[in-house]
């Protein structure tokens, strides 16, 4: 993995996988490549691979390369280190064939060694060479046949797009797992992991299926199936506009993305709350009313931030709805065997709606009979195509890495569902008006929580130099806690430990010391002075104490070092206002150490391998 462009088409080639890879650079990468075909002359493909930022990889292409068709790839290292042979793409042993591949082909050792005996000479460490050698074995003049026969020998994931130097303008793509979309253009032809790569040149958009093969020129399109049945697929439109993936003004498409929330969570709500009937409307569940009647206990499925927000959702679903729920790591469920009861309602929660290890594991509890709701923000992906029914978010493209807006609009999302079940249960309608007011009313709070900007900057300045921090929150805060600590060893790289503030006695108290701040997330509700209890053991041990807390709060405010308040509101909705100090600060640690923000070392934007 870790991006995937291919173009063919009138325009000047080079420019548009250069331009198609810097909108793909968000996700992560480490090295890059392109394969060129040409027109006029002998045909053959120009390749250009570098080890870096896309930037290097444009230095080395020369401004008069020729080509009308060819495919580009930033690479985010899994078989091999980050080295110029191990970039994309790869060829065969004739170079006519490039390929280049998001995934992992896990049978890769054992196809290896079968070339090898056929005389294949491998230049590179990765499992992604061995499918341009395997292509080449079969070819006999017809490109699409000779990927279709070597696709029944791959095991794993993969999204590949393949060109041969004596097939000009052609391309062929093929997906199991990994994300490929079609762009439908006039008199053009797009191929990419990602629609942010071509959202410059088509909104017409359309997205592959495990198991499905593409095979594009410049005027036409066809798919098919890995056993070459023809495949009829509708055309979708994109409603992103290409001003939605640039910063406009932000130095940072994380502080961009931290600053469009009200907007965000406005979205992800909007047309969803029903004030008349004091009630919450989310017609893609595809569930009737009894069937939501009859749910017992609410199951999520999700990874890293989207865990966060699911474990927020569980403990909303427990007080407000009194449901009993829990949140489940994607990646250890899968392989728990886990337990479904005919009872349950599962959600799995994926901003891209590609990671891998929640598709596994929403694919594992369907095959045990679950109901599984897919809340996701990208429009026809994986997960919202394989659930059996779900919520988009709304959040629009978030290019990022570190996950912000997509968060509050997931926690939205929960919200919703639990103002619709909390009134299908015991929750009377003047308390549904409440709740459904103080929702309405989160993106203005949101708002003013985020003029504290300024404050915030000075207070990380104070404090980016600490090598070691602890995020401590009560109930419903404590997955902010999580979130917080999270956010801030993704983009400063800043080691950062999230608890239970009640759990702090229990270990982590050994830790504090002069030299290791806390972050206190302080409600006013009834865990108010149990949380104070625990600011005072740590400031008795002389440990410093920044708090996020409720405007008014004095005693709070007397207490700690530096305090951040936000607005007073019903305590069930301070996870909304709260997380926003907490990825503010992250970000302003990161920019005081000169981190690469929107592309944090060693991460990826969609996780699409185990």
């Amino acid at each position: 993995m870790c991006g995937i462009i291919g173009y063919t088409g009138p325009r000047k080639t080079t420019n548009v996988l250069l331009e198609g890879l810097r909108r793909l650079e968000y996700r992560g990468y480490d090295s890059a490549g392109i394969a060129v075909g040409r027109i006029s002359g002998e045909p053959r493909l120009q390749i250009i691979k570098t080890v870096g930022k896309i930037a290097a990889l444009q230095h080395e292409v020369p401004k008069d390369l020729e080509g009308a068709w060819g495919i580009g790839h930033t690479r985010w290292a899994t078989h091999g280190g980050v080295t110029r042979e191990n970039a994309h793409p790869h060829l065969d042993q004739s170079g006519k064939i490039a390929v280049v591949h998001n995934g992992i082909i896990e049978n890769h050792r054992t196809l290896r060694i079968l070339l090898e005996k056929k005389g294949c000479k491998f230049r590179s460490e990765t499992d992604t060479e061995v499918i341009p050698h395997l292509i080449s074995s079969y070819y006999e003049g017809d490109l699409l046949e000779a990927v279709l026969a070597a696709l029944q020998h791959l095991e794993g994931t993969y999204g590949i797009a393949v060109v041969h130097a004596d097939e000009p303008g052609r391309i062929v793509g093929a997906r199991n797992g990994s994300p490929l979309i079609i762009g439908v253009g006039n008199g053009e032809m797009l191929l990419a992991s990602d629609i942010t790569a071509m959202v410059a040149y088509t909104n017409r958009v359309i997205y592959l299926n495990d198991g499905e093969v593409v095979d594009i020129t410049k005027d036409n399109y066809s798919i098919c199936d890995r056993h070459a049945k023809k495949l009829d697929k509708k055309i979708d439109e994109v409603s992103w506009a290409l001003g939605a993936i640039e910063k406009t003004g932000f130095m940072h498409y994380m502080e961009k993305e931290i600053f469009e929330q009200p907007e965000s969570i406005a979205r992800a709500m909007s047309g969803r709350i029903d004030l008349e009937n004091a009630t919450a409307k989310l017609g893609g569940l595809n569930l009737t009313k009894r069937q939501l009647a009859d749910v017992k206990r609410v199951r999520v499925i999700a990874a890293g931030t989207s865990w966060h927000a699911g474990m927020t959702g569980s403990y909303l679903l427990e007080q407000v709805a009194r449901i009993p729920a829990q949140a489940e790591l994607a990646s250890e469920l899968r392989h728990r065997n886990p337990v479904v009861e005919n009872d349950s309602l599962w959600f799995v929660v994926s901003q891209s709606g590609e990671t891998a290890d929640s598709l596994y594991a929403m694919r594992e509890v369907q095959r045990k009979g679950a109901t599984v709701l897919g809340i996701c923000n990208v429009v026809g992906s994986t997960i919202a195509r394989e659930s059996d029914g779900g919520v988009y978010v709304h959040s629009g493209p978030e290019i990022a890495v570190a996950s912000t807006k997509a968060f509050t609009s997931q926690l939205t999302v929960f919200y919703l569902f639990t103002l619709l079940m909390a009134r299908m249960r015991d929750m009377s309608r003047e308390e549904g008006t409440r709740f459904a007011n103080a929702l309405a009313a989160v993106p203005e709070m949101v708002k003013e929580t985020l003029n504290q900007r300024d404050h915030i900057q000075a207070i990380a300045k104070k404090y980016y130099r600490a090598k070691d921090f602890l995020y401590l929150g009560r109930g419903i805060l404590y997955p902010i806690a999580l979130e917080g600590a999270l956010k801030l060893k993704e983009i400063s790289y800043i080691h950062a430990e999230g608890y239970s503030a009640g759990e702090m006695k229990h270990g982590p108290i050994a830790l504090i010391s002069p030299d290791v701040p806390s972050f206190f997330l302080v409600s006013d509700d009834y865990l108010h002075d149990k949380t104070i209890s625990n600011i005072r053991e740590i400031k008795a041990r002389g440990g410093p104490v920044i708090a996020v807390g409720v405007e008014g709060d004095t005693e709070t405010q007397a207490l700690v070092d530096d305090f951040i308040p936000v607005p007073k509101a019903d305590p069930r909705f301070y996870p909304f206002s709260m997380v926003v100090p907490l990825q503010l600060f992250a970000y302003f640690c990161a920019l005081e150490l000169g981190r690469d923000i929107d592309q944090p070392r060693n991460l990826a934007k969609s996780v699409t391998v185990e």
